[in-house]
């Protein structure tokens, strides 16, 4: 929810310290304004001269409770004033303590030199019973768990060829026609050989056959083991805590005055 916190600075040199630290803190420069309290702030709306612009800036920020505007307007006067426009509870509730830090005066103390007091401001809530309410936070802590990747392995086969050699005796057959010249006189043998033949011999050779064998040299397994293991988880929670105290109507208060949509510097 977005929230308006706003410090008041009698000097303008703190002032802009304030700003370098909101700045610091992640706020951004557009969401800061810096003006200061006179009639020619940087709050001045023109419609209505009959007001300075700074009342008029308080009671755009207070619609209808002109006593509160008034107040922080007569507050603002001759000071130099630091609005921060928080988008966030939690950035409205730095933004303020760090104001506070850098010299944010207290608007309470300063509007009792002013002649305000407690009874001027308007806590009200309707006439009858009054009744408001705070209410008490706590944050619970509970840790669960989900999983998430954290890498793993990949194993890939593939196919590589690679040249290899061998030897081989191998043995082969060779027919040779030799031819000799003879001269003697014919045996009964040559007589019965002295018809047609046919004869054949056939020459054989060995060739190398090659036969591949596969065999499984190695074998992969890929196992998944799965532990545990304790881990301490710390982080912090928050709760509110509620003071009460007692006040004394002679007295001003010092409480921090905030309402649902403003808050201020101290």
């Amino acid at each position: 929810m977005a929230q308006t916190v706003i410090g008041f600075f009698d000097n303008a040199t703190e002032a802009q310290k304030a700003v370098d630290q909101l700045t610091n803190i992640g706020i951004t420069r557009d969401n800061i304004d810096v003006s200061t309290g006179a009639a020619d702030s940087s709050h001045v709306s023109r419609e209505n001269d009959n007001e300075s612009g700074i009342t008029r800036f308080f009671k755009s920020l207070f619609g209808d409770d002109d006593t509160e505007a008034d107040r922080y307007s007569k507050v603002g006067q001759n000071t130099t004033i630091v609005t921060v426009h928080a988008q966030s509870d939690d950035q409205a509730e730095r933004a303020a303590d760090l104001l506070d830090d850098c010299g944010a005066i207290d608007v309470d103390e300063r509007s009792a030199q002013y002649g305000y007091t407690s009874a001027d401001r308007t806590d009200n809530l309707g006439e009858g019973n009054q009744q408001t309410t705070i209410p008490k936070i706590e944050e619970n802590f509970e840790v669960g768990k989900r999983e998430v990747e954290r890498g793993g392995v990949r194993v890939r086969s593939r196919i590589v060829e690679k040249p290899v050699e061998d030897n081989v005796r191998l043995r082969e057959e060779h027919i040779s026609v030799d031819r000799q010249p003879v001269n003697r006189p014919a045996t009964e043998a040559d007589r019965a050989a002295l018809q047609d033949r046919d004869i054949e011999l056939t020459e054989r050779a060995e060739v190398p056959v090659v036969n591949k064998e596969a065999r499984v040299v190695e074998e992969v397994r890929l196992n998944k083991e799965v532990t545990e293991r304790n881990e301490t988880v710390r982080d912090t929670v928050r709760n509110t805590e509620i003071d009460v105290d007692r006040i004394n109507p002679n007295e001003s208060r010092d409480d921090a005055d905030y309402d649902d949509t403003t808050r201020r510097g101290l």
